[in-house]
């Protein structure tokens, strides 16, 4: 398209090599040409939405850290706990409770699907209280029961409730516990986690859409003139939107690496702490409740995704934002 400014110049906008040439030149003068996108590649604006980008990819990817972290533990957790049961023999007056526990012990080994039985002495079974109780008391005026820890063979299931009815019948006041209160807690506890970790995820990705929106519409804004003379000479709209499109595209591109790169490091960083403080009693309580802080391939690939994710998102939302724009104006 030539526009004459008074018959002294010429203004020119083509479409060239995906972006687009403009030059002037007085009547008579060569014309020359610099090709220019519609949207500039470094500006104050594009560089705070690279930074926004990159603090929801890193926000992001901590929350899937640590939902995968939480649903690992909880997995190791449960598999622990459904692998074992607990026989308690509680005192009754007039009881022979050592020749109780060795009797349950052996209705237990009876069972099938039982790989080991392993009765606790009474010392070990009141050294469980210290926590509560403290040490140095004499426990030995208080009804104490006596614990049998029943190992499962893996990939077993025994008969739980004949082993109950037979515990009950043959010895009265045992109980058997199979920790399925424990198991039900820390599935719970596994979907809470999880449906937080979504929530988070959701929200990030919402802000992020929100962030880009207004990052584009300011960008037609500034460029409006370029916009509304291409799209009344009969550009497609489709090709305005891919402009905007890859612009964004490469912002989503850098934001998403440098979160999900500082999040990445931030983890292996976490991962070698722990292993640093393992054998110390803060490494030890940490390693029991959130394990070895190490994703594992699955985890870092969620990272991964993540960037990728961020980056389809924000080049999706700018199109989008184009398109309806462009349509306004017709």
């Amino acid at each position: 398209m030539t526009i004459l400014d008074d018959g002294e110049d010429v203004m020119a906008d083509v479409r060239h090599e995906g972006g687009f040439v403009a030059g002037s030149r007085s009547l008579g003068e060569p014309f020359l040409r610099t090709p220019t996108p519609i949207v500039p590649k470094s500006s104050i604006a594009g560089q705070a939405l690279i930074a926004v980008i990159a603090i929801m990819t890193f926000l992001a990817a901590l929350t899937t850290g640590a939902v995968t972290l939480v649903l690992a533990s909880a997995a190791e957790w449960q598999s622990d706990v459904a692998r074992e049961m607990t026989i308690q023999v509680r005192p009754l007056p007039g009881r022979d409770i050592e020749a109780d526990v060795v009797k349950a012990a052996e209705i237990a080994r009876a069972t099938a699907g039982v790989a080991d039985v392993r009765p606790y002495t009474r010392e070990e079974s009141a050294r469980l209280l210290e926590p509560w109780l403290g040490s140095g008391l004499a426990l030995e005026d208080l009804p104490i029961p006596r614990l049998i820890v029943v190992r499962i063979t893996h990939g077993s299931r025994p008969d739980v409730a004949a082993l109950r009815g037979s515990l009950e019948a043959q010895l009265a006041g045992t109980s058997l516990d199979d920790h399925r209160g424990w198991i039900d807690r820390m599935r719970a506890m596994a979907g809470t986690a999880t449906a937080g970790g979504v929530a988070i995820l959701f929200l990030v990705l919402a802000a992020t859409v929100l962030s880009v929106a207004f990052a584009t519409r300011g960008a037609m804004a500034s460029n409006h003139h370029i916009v509304e003379v291409l799209h009344f000479i009969g550009a497609r709209n489709g090709f305005i939107a891919g402009q905007f499109q890859n612009h964004f595209l490469v912002c989503g591109l850098k934001g998403g690496g440098i979160g999900g790169g500082a999040a990445i490091l931030v983890l292996i960083g976490a991962g070698l702490i722990g292993d640093w403080l393992t054998g110390t009693a803060a490494g030890d309580q940490s390693a029991a409740l959130f394990g070895t802080f190490t994703l594992g391939p699955a985890g870092y690939l969620a990272v991964l995704a993540q960037i990728a994710l961020m980056a389809i998102v924000t080049a999706a939302t700018s199109r989008r934002v184009v398109h309806q724009t462009l349509d306004s104006i017709d």
